[in-house]
């Protein structure tokens, strides 16, 4: 069960804090409190810290993403397809998860706080995290590059997202790469370049097939919900370096 099941199913209770909190507190608390009502304080089921990250992921990419597509001013209705295509046909939500996400959406655009407030609040929970913090810029450039193009306002919260969560300016190209399609794309996707030696391209694929397995992400805090991009994730590393081996001939 992932983690918007558990949610409505008030088989878990939450405690955030914080922005991230707030929106999860609109969003989910009318049920978590009606499922509640009959237990005692220490009855209640609280989060675990894998629980925890879950939410916060899932949470915060849809605050994240109310916010960016929000950086006009407005919402247009094709921006709002988009949201619903990114939960239907890249994350593959039950209808019931892609009510929740849109739900938690619409709460994050009327919040008063800020697309970087909920940038910190997701960097200082996940700072350890790495493979994750990177799950979640691919998320807002995925979202962001849907309708053809990265506009300049976009881009520069992003980047802003970038800065807070510390991530490199060569690594946050190399994420990138992988929607700006460029011949050397392969070559980003790996965090190599294309005067690297067989052997270090080797090196790098072994090292990222081990870090970015799905299995491996979920175990961090992944939601399930979100399963489905880390497996995307995972095809296309290996995909870049199926192109680079048939294009050098390595064995």
């Amino acid at each position: 069960m992932g983690i918007v099941g558990k949610l409505l199913g008030g088989t878990i209770g939450f405690a955030l804090g914080g922005p991230l909190g707030a929106i999860a507190g609109a969003v989910f608390g009318h049920a978590f409190d009606s499922s509640t009502r009959d237990l005692q304080e220490d009855q209640i089921p609280h989060f675990s810290g894998l629980e925890a990250s879950q939410l916060a992921f899932f949470v915060g990419a849809f605050s994240m993403l109310a916010k960016l597509t929000q950086s006009d001013g407005r919402v247009s209705p094709e921006e709002m397809d988009t949201i619903e295509a990114f939960a239907v046909r890249d994350l593959r939500l039950s209808p019931e998860a892609k009510s929740v996400a849109l739900n938690i959406f619409r709460t994050a655009l009327e919040s008063p706080a800020s697309f970087n407030d909920f940038a910190l609040q997701f960097y200082n929970h996940f700072q350890g995290q790495p493979h994750l913090i990177e799950m979640m810029v691919d998320i807002l450039l995925r979202v962001s590059v849907a309708d053809g193009a990265l506009n300049a306002t976009e881009e520069s919260l992003i980047l802003g997202a970038v800065r807070i969560f510390r991530m490199s300016e060569q690594r946050y190209q190399q994420v990138r790469a992988a929607y700006a399609g460029t011949g050397d794309a392969p070559y980003q996707v790996l965090g190599c370049r294309p005067d690297d030696s067989d052997d270090v391209i080797k090196q790098r694929y072994r090292k990222l097939v081990q870090e970015y397995h799905p299995d491996k992400i979920a175990s961090k805090g992944l939601p399930d919900e979100f399963i489905q991009l880390a497996h995307e994730k995972f095809r296309e590393i290996q995909n870049a370096y199926e192109t680079i081996k048939k294009e050098r001939t390595i064995k």
